[in-house]
């Protein structure tokens, strides 16, 4: 899964380094992330995750994109695009069996089922069936294992054809539930360093947040700081100014709550994340000087601040935090 501009870590870069695993091809959300990959020179199989709109079918099988029907109508609507192109139409069904978003609800699969096929032309190919789990990552294995033979008992009323992808796990699901596999999992968060749930290793970093110390101030008791001066200091302080906030993606309610690490130390945030710029306070630090790298996601020497730590801190979900951060923030790819 590249969705989402790579989980937030841009797409064309992690495409080309997820290739060398030799994937057998890549899901998205939308038909334009889809023709970006398409213009990046990816030719292997595209899903495209999500409901789409009636106009973006046509440049969606036009350019070989696979998509997911989750009703009878689109069904048509990719054959309709495919005689209007001239391009093969693909598409997988998407069954419901509990997410609720979209899908076909697994439990009207007499209803529906049988008009599948009827409602594809020849130009069209119904390649594949999937279903979503949503409770994967919980210690509760009930709703997974009750999705999962939901799917199933759906997957024996329509018997699609033999060599149809059929699919159903995600991170967790796949850490998880190995024997859930089918014939394809599809792996996300836990590519990009988010862990997947209580009992499972954690992932290896995939990214490391950092920003530039900007300025150093020593300041006397009572200086107050940021908006709201929601910080004073206690005494003479030491303060050092990051080149990162908000408006870098960098979550503002962090600001008295999260760290930063500077050579291998851990130092609090103090006041309020602005826009632009983040402080820590780094009374009693020696060595720190303006041009430093504070890392505030990721590992420096011995320290290490976890993106599920920044997310939980936040209120939030590794998801979040990553698919947060503004094109403002250069993304940096280091090969070993």
């Amino acid at each position: 899964m590249v969705k989402a501009d790579g989980y937030g870590l841009g797409m064309e870069d992690v495409v080309r380094t997820l290739e060398s695993e030799a994937p057998w091809g890549f899901g998205v959300a939308t038909v334009e992330e889809g023709l970006r990959l398409r213009r990046a020179g990816v030719t292997i199989p595209v899903i495209v995750f999500s409901p789409v709109s009636p106009d973006s079918y046509d440049p969606a099988v036009a350019q070989d994109l696979t998509l997911t029907v989750s009703d009878l109508d689109s069904v048509e609507r990719v054959a309709a695009a495919a005689t209007r192109t001239g391009h093969i139409g693909r598409f997988h069904v998407e069954i419901d069996t509990g997410m609720g978003r979209s899908g076909f609800d697994w439990r009207r699969v007499a209803e529906w089922g049988p008009d599948l096929a009827d409602r594809a032309s020849p130009a069209s190919i119904w390649e594949g069936c999937y279903t979503h789990f949503h409770s994967a990552d919980l210690e509760d294995d009930g709703p997974t294992r009750a999705q999962w033979e939901s799917f199933n008992s759906a997957l024996k009323r329509l018997a699609p054809e033999k060599g149809s992808l059929i699919h159903s796990c995600n991170a967790a699901a796949a850490m998880r539930y190995p024997t859930f596999a089918a014939d394809a999992v599809r792996p996300g968060i836990f590519l990009y360093g988010g862990c997947v749930g209580k009992g499972v290793a954690p992932p290896e970093e995939a990214a490391r947040v950092r920003a530039r110390v900007t300025l150093i101030r020593d300041v006397p008791e009572s200086t107050t700081l940021g908006y709201g001066a929601t910080y004073c200091s206690s005494g003479n302080e030491r303060w050092a100014t990051l080149g990162i906030g908000y408006g870098d993606g960098f979550p503002r309610v962090l600001g008295n709550r999260g760290n930063a690490l500077l050579a291998g130390q851990k130092f609090p945030i103090i006041g309020r994340i602005s826009m632009d710029m983040t402080v820590v306070d780094i009374t009693g630090a020696g060595g720190v000087e303006v041009g430093d790298a504070a890392t505030l996601i990721g590992t420096d020497g011995d320290g290490v601040i976890t993106l599920d730590e920044v997310a939980d801190l936040a209120g939030t979900i590794s998801y979040e935090i990553l698919t947060g951060f503004t094109a403002r923030m250069p993304r940096i790819w280091i090969t070993e």
